[in-house]
C-alpha cells in the first residue's frame, strides 16, 4: 500500500496542474473519492486523508446510529463513516479540504445526540500491521457488518474487513496505539468467538514438539536455552501438551537450529521435531465445523424421525393410532406427551445454538436469521405446550400440537447448514490446492569449504533455512525458492505460473518453491522460505483476495439491515390478518383442516413466513462467487486481488497498453551499432556499459549484455567505475566514466543538453524507427559518439489479442516512452490506430492519459511491467502487471498476470465478466426466493389452489435456497477461457 501511495506521489509531483475535473475511482486509499463536481488538482491529491474519532452519547439502539451514519455521510468530502453504538463512538475519515472536525461534530449535534472529539493519535507516526483473525458464529451479512463497525471505531484501526464466506477478519492496525488481544476482545464483546491467526508481526512462529521431559524444571532449562539464540523473539511452553511455541525472526536463526539445541541440552535425552499440524488451517477449522453440523443434525434425526411418525404417519394405522390416542389425564393423549418429550430435546438442547446466536444479536441491536428461526420454533413449541397443558386440565379440550413443526424446522435448518458449510469448503479448494504443492521432504546438503558435497540428509521441508543446499532430483518438487549452484535441468513452473512449457534451469538462475523438476538433478541455495517464499506470497494474495469486498456487496450489506426486522413485522402481520379473518368468518370454513382451528391455521401461516425468509443467501451471493473466481483465476495464472478488481474488471471498454515487456517481449538485443567518432567498438562498449549497468530499464540490460560479447575473453565482467551516475526517468541516463561524461538516450535527452545531433545520425534514428527499432544516441564529452538500433519483438499472438478484444468492444491503446517511429511501427504491427498511439511520454502523462480517457468516460485498464508504469497502474480502473515485471508494477496493480502472456488479459476480463454474471444470478435467486416464497407461504395461493406451505417445508426451502447459491457459486470452477484463445499460435521466441 506504501508503495501504492508513492506510485501516486509521484503523480502528484511531476503532473499537470491543470484540473481534469474527474473523481479518480476510488479503488485504492491513494484514489479517494471526492464531492461530486468538486475539480480534483494537485493540491487536493497531495492532501492526505484525515481520520476523526468521536464520543457520541445518548445512542440507544441500531436506529441512533443509522441517523448518525447518514447524517456525516450527507456532508461533503466525507470517505467513510462508521458508528458504533454499543461503544458510543462514531469514527469518520474525510477530506479536510471539504470539510473540517468541528462541522462534522455540530451534523452530530443537529441530529440529537452529544459529540465529543476524542484527540486522535500522530499520524504522521504510525506503523501499520495486518491482524488475521477467525470469527466463529457468523451466520449472515448483518453478523460481518457489525463486527466490522465494531472494529473500524477501534482508535489505531485503520481498515477492517470482515468476510462472511471465509469466516476471517482482516485487520490494518497501529500496534503502538492498539494490540491485537483488544481487537479480539473487542470481537469477542460483541458475541463471537474470535481465534487468533496471525499479528502482522515481522516474525515467524513454529510449534515444536518435545518428547522425553519429565518435570518443568527440564522445561525451564530448554527455554533459556532457546531464549539466549539470537534472533528468538518469544516462547511459550506446555509442559502437559509436550509443546513450545517459538517466535523467531527468519534472518537470523531457524527450526532446525531449536531442534538442534533442545537435544543437545539433554544430551540426547530429548527428541524434538516439528508438532503434527492441526487446530489452526483454515482447512482444519472448516472440518471441525462439518462434523459439528452432521452430528448435529444426526441427533436431531434421532428424537425428530419419531416426531414425525407419531404425528404423521401411525395417525393413519388403525392399531397403533388408537394406542396413541389413549387419554392419561383427561384429553391428554400418550401421543402428545412422547411428542413433547421427543421434541424438546431437539427444541432446547441441539437447537441452542440458535437461541445463543439470538441473545447475542439482539444484545447488539440487530437482528439476524438465528432471531428468525428462533422466533418461529419457539411459536410452533409454545403454543404447543399451551395445547398439552390445556388438554391436561380439561375434558372437553380437543386441540392441536405442532410439535413436529419445531423439530422438524430445526433439522431441515440444520441438514441445510451442514450442506452449505460443505459446499463453501470446496469455495477455498484454490488456496488448498496451492498449498499442497509444497513438498513433505527435502534433501540437504551439507558442503565442504570447496563446494563438494560431504553429506546428505533427508528433512522436513519446514526446517529448510535461508542459504541451505537442497538437493532435487529429477521428478521431485523443489522444496524451495532459491538459484541453481550446480547442475542444469527443465522444470515445470505450470502450477505457479500457469505456463505450460517446462523453463530450462542451469546455474545461476533463480527456481520456484513447489515447480516440478523434470530430467536432471539441481544444487540450489535456498533464499526464500516459510512465509517468504513465493508460493506462501500467492497463496496470501489469493486469501486477502476473498476476504475483500466487492462494491456490490453493499447492496446485500444495506437490505440485511432491514431485513430481518421487515421480516418479522410481515410474520406478525401475516398471523394477524388471518386471525382476524377467521374469528370474523372471512373466509368459508371448510377452508379449516380437520385437524385445526382458525387460531392454529393463522398460526401456521405466520411461523411460516418467519422461517422461510432468507438472509444468508443474499450474503453469501457475492463472495462465494468472488472466492470461487479468484481461486479459478489463480489456477490458470491470473492474480485477481479482491472483489473491486473483478468487479472493476467486467466493466472495462478501454485497455492501455504499455510497449517495452507488455506488447513486446520485453528482452531487446542490440541489432545494430554505428560509430561517429574514430574509436574501437570494444573501447566504445566500455564507456557506455559502465554507464547502463546501473540501469534497470531492458534497453540499458541489452546494452550491456552486448558489451560483453566484446570482453567473452574475462569471465567476471567489472566495467569501469561510474562516477554521478543520474538516471532521467522516460529519457535515457548520464555519468562520468573515465573522466568523460557519457550521456546515453533518446533525442530529446540529447536536445535537454544542448547537444547537437549530426544528419548521420538523424539518418540512422529515422532507418532504425523506420523498422520498428529503437534507436539510442550516446554522447561522449558533449558529441555524438554513436547511435544504437536495439529490437525488441513482439510477443506471439499479441497482433490477435489486439483483434479480440476489439471483437470484444474493449478499445486498445498504447501508451510507450519510446520514441513515435518505433511506437507507430509496432502499433502498425499488432493493430493499433496510429491515433492510439501516445509515444515520448513520461511516467506522470502516462498516467494523465489514462486519467484524460476516465473523464471521457471510459473504463480503463492499464497494462504494465515496469516501474515507470506504477503511477498509470494506479490511476487506472484496474491495472493489470505482467508477471516478468518489476515488484513496484505487481504492487501497484489489482491483477497479476503470471505467464507474462498477452492472452491472459483476455482471460481476466472474460473470468470477471463470467464471476459478475454469476453474482447476476445469485442476487436474482436470492431476492427472486424471498419474493415469492414469502407470499406463498404467508397462504397468497391458499384461497384459490387450496395449497398451503407448512413450517417444517418453509424451513427446509429457506436452507435449500442458501445452498443453491453456494452451488451456483461452485459451478464457476468448470470455468474454460475463451475458445479463441485455443487457436492463438503462442510460440516461444529464442533470443540468442
Amino acid at each position: 500500500m506504501a508503495m501504492k501511495l508513492l506510485a501516486l506521489g509521484c503523480i502528484n509531483r511531476n503532473g499537470s496542474s491543470r484540473s481534469t475535473g474527474l473523481s479518480p475511482t476510488p479503488h485504492y486509499p491513494s484514489m479517494p473519492k471526492y464531492p461530486k463536481g468538486a475539480a480534483v488538482d494537485d493540491t487536493t491529491v497531495s492532501r492526505a486523508e484525515a481520520k476523526a474519532l468521536f464520543s457520541v452519547i445518548g445512542m440507544t439502539c441500531a436506529a441512533c446510529a443509522g441517523s448518525v451514519e447518514k447524517a456525516i455521510k450527507r456532508l461533503p468530502g466525507i470517505r467513510e463513516a462508521a458508528v458504533d453504538v454499543l461503544n458510543g463512538r462514531a469514527q469518520v475519515i474525510f477530506f479536510p479540504v471539504f470539510v473540517n472536525e468541528e462541522t462534522i461534530r455540530e451534523t452530530i449535534d443537529d441530529v440529537g445526540f452529544e459529540a465529543t472529539l476524542i484527540p486522535e493519535y500522530d499520524t504522521n507516526d504510525r506503523s501499520t500491521q495486518v491482524c488475521r483473525i477467525r470469527i466463529k458464529g457468523m451466520t449472515c451479512t448483518s453478523c460481518s457488518s457489525t463486527i466490522e463497525r465494531a472494529l473500524q471505531v477501534i482508535q489505531g484501526v485503520q481498515e477492517a474487513q470482515v468476510a462472511l464466506a471465509t469466516e476471517e477478519a482482516n485487520v490494518q492496525y497501529d500496534p503502538k496505539v492498539v494490540s491485537y488481544i483488544q481487537l479480539l476482545q473487542t470481537i469477542e464483546d460483541t458475541g463471537f468467538e474470535a481465534i487468533l491467526l496471525s499479528s502482522g508481526e515481522d516474525m515467524s512462529k513454529i510449534d515444536l514438539q518435545i518428547n522425553g521431559v519429565q518435570t518443568g524444571d527440564y522445561m525451564r532449562i530448554i527455554e533459556q536455552s532457546l531464549e539466549a539464540l539470537p534472533g528468538v523473539l518469544a516462547l511459550e511452553s506446555s509442559l502437559e501438551g509436550k509443546k513450545i511455541s517459538i517466535s523467531y525472526k527468519p534472518d537470523m536463526t531457524g527450526p532446525r537450529t531449536f531442534i538442534n539445541v533442545i537435544e543437545t541440552t539433554g544430551s540426547k535425552r530429548y527428541k524434538a521435531n516439528i508438532f503434527p499440524e492441526g487446530g489452526g488451517g483454515r482447512e482444519t477449522h472448516r472440518n471441525e465445523e462439518i462434523k459439528k453440523y452432521y452430528r448435529s443434525f444426526m441427533w436431531s434425526l434421532v428424537f425428530t424421525i419419531p416426531v414425525f411418525l407419531t404425528s404423521m404417519v401411525f395417525m393413519y394405522i388403525p392399531g397403533i393410532k388408537s394406542g396413541l390416542d389413549t387419554k392419561v389425564v383427561n384429553m391428554l393423549s400418550i401421543g402428545e406427551i412422547l411428542r413433547w418429550v421427543l421434541s424438546t430435546p431437539v427444541q432446547f438442547i441441539i437447537g441452542w445454538r440458535f437461541y445463543a446466536g439470538s441473545y447475542k444479536a439482539l444484545r447488539r441491536g440487530s437482528a439476524n436469521m438465528d432471531v428468525l428461526i428462533a422466533l418461529g420454533t419457539n411459536a410452533a413449541y409454545f403454543y404447543s405446550v399451551y395445547s398439552v397443558l390445556r388438554a391436561a386440565t380439561s375434558s372437553h379440550f380437543k386441540g392441536t400440537d405442532f410439535f413436529e413443526t419445531s423439530s422438524m424446522l430445526i433439522s431441515f435448518i440444520l441438514l441445510g447448514k451442514y450442506l452449505e458449510v460443505l459446499a463453501k469448503g470446496k469455495t477455498s479448494d484454490a488456496i488448498a490446492k496451492l498449498m499442497d504443492l509444497a513438498p513433505e521432504t527435502a534433501t540437504l546438503l551439507s558442503l565442504d569449504e570447496k563446494g563438494n558435497v560431504i553429506n546428505e540428509e533427508e528433512i522436513d521441508s519446514r526446517l529448510i533455512q535461508k542459504n541451505d543446499v537442497i538437493k532435487i532430483i529429477p521428478g521431485a518438487k523443489v522444496a524451495s525458492d532459491g538459484y541453481v549452484i550446480w547442475g542444469q535441468s527443465h522444470v515445470n513452473e505450470s502450477m505457479i505460473t500457469g505456463e505450460s512449457r517446462p523453463v530450462s534451469k542451469r546455474k545461476g538462475d533463480s527456481v520456484i518453491g513447489g515447480t516440478l523438476n523434470e530430467n536432471g538433478v539441481l544444487h540450489i541455495r535456498a533464499t526464500r522460505i516459510g512465509s517468504e517464499s513465493a508460493l506462501s506470497q500467492i497463496v496470501k494474495l489469493v486469501e486477502s483476495a476473498q476476504m475483500a469486498k466487492a462494491p456490490v456487496q453493499k447492496f446485500a450489506d444495506r437490505i440485511s439491515k432491514y431485513f430481518v426486522p421487515l421480516v418479522i413485522m410481515l410474520s406478525f402481520l401475516t398471523w394477524f390478518a388471518w386471525f382476524l379473518a377467521g374469528k370474523y368468518h372471512g373466509y368459508p370454513e371448510s377452508w379449516i383442516p380437520s385437524s385445526m382451528d382458525s387460531f392454529e391455521l393463522a398460526l401456521q401461516f405466520g411461523i411460516s413466513v418467519m422461517v422461510i425468509a432468507c438472509p444468508c443467501a443474499l450474503g453469501l451471493a457475492t463472495p462465494t462467487a468472488v472466492m470461487v473466481g479468484t481461486g479459478v483465476g489463480a489456477s490458470q495464472g491470473v492474480l485477481i486481488k479482491g472483489g473491486q478488481a473483478l468487479e472493476s474488471a467486467h466493466k472495462v471498454n478501454c485497455i492501455v497498453f504499455d510497449k517495452t515487456g507488455t506488447l513486446t517481449v520485453g528482452k531487446p538485443v542490440v541489432v545494430k551499432t554505428k560509430l561517429l567518432k574514430n574509436m574501437l567498438l570494444r573501447e566504445f562498449y566500455e564507456l557506455v556499459a559502465a554507464t547502463e549497468v546501473n540501469s534497470e530499464h531492458p534497453l540499458a540490460k541489452a546494452v550491456v549484455e552486448h558489451a560483453k560479447k566484446f570482453r567473452e575473453d574475462e569471465e567476471n565482467h567489472v566495467w569501469p567505475e561510474a562516477r554521478d551516475f543520474v538516471s532521467i526517468t522516460g529519457h535515457g541516463v548520464k555519468a562520468t566514466v573515465r573522466n568523460k561524461e557519457i550521456i546515453v538516450g533518446n533525442k530529446m535527452l540529447m536536445l535537454n543538453h544542448n547537444i547537437a545531433i549530426p544528419v548521420d545520425a538523424e539518418d540512422a534514428l529515422a532507418e532504425a524507427e523506420g523498422s520498428a527499432q529503437t534507436g539510442i544516441l550516446v554522447s561522449i564529452d558533449g558529441e555524438v559518439a554513436g547511435i544504437l538500433a536495439i529490437s525488441d519483438p513482439l510477443k506471439p499472438g499479441a497482433r490477435e489479442v489486439i483483434s479480440i478484444l476489439k471483437s470484444m468492444k474493449v478499445t486498445s491503446i498504447m501508451v510507450t516512452g519510446d520514441n513515435w517511429g518505433t511506437a507507430n511501427s509496432i502499433a502498425n504491427e499488432v493493430g493499433i490506430e496510429a491515433d492510439l498511439v501516445m509515444a515520448e511520454a513520461k511516467p506522470e502523462q502516462k498516467a494523465e492519459r489514462v486519467k484524460d480517457l476516465q473523464a471521457s468516460g471510459h473504463i480503463v485498464a492499464m497494462v504494465g511491467d515496469g516501474i515507470n508504469d506504477s503511477p498509470a497502474l494506479v490511476a487506472a480502473d484496474v491495472g493489470m502487471a505482467i508477471g516478468a515485471g518489476t515488484d513496484i508494477a505487481i504492487e501497484a496493480a489489482d491483477i497479476v498476470l503470471m505467464k507474462s502472456n498477452l492472452e491472459d488479459v483476455i482471460t481476466a476480463i472474460d473470468l470477471s465478466r463470467t464471476t459478475f454474471s454469476r453474482i447476476r444470478l445469485n442476487y436474482i435467486w436470492a431476492l427472486g426466493y424471498n419474493v415469492l416464497g414469502i407470499p406463498i407461504a404467508a397462504g397468497a395461493l391458499f384461497p384459490s389452489t387450496g395449497f398451503r406451505l407448512p413450517p417444517w417445508i418453509a424451513g427446509a426451502a429457506m436452507a435449500a435456497s442458501s445452498v443453491s447459491v453456494v452451488c451456483c457459486s461452485l459451478l464457476l470452477k468448470y470455468y474454460k477461457r475463451p475458445k479463441k484463445l485455443d487457436n492463438l499460435d503462442i510460440g516461444g521466441i529464442k533470443i540468442e
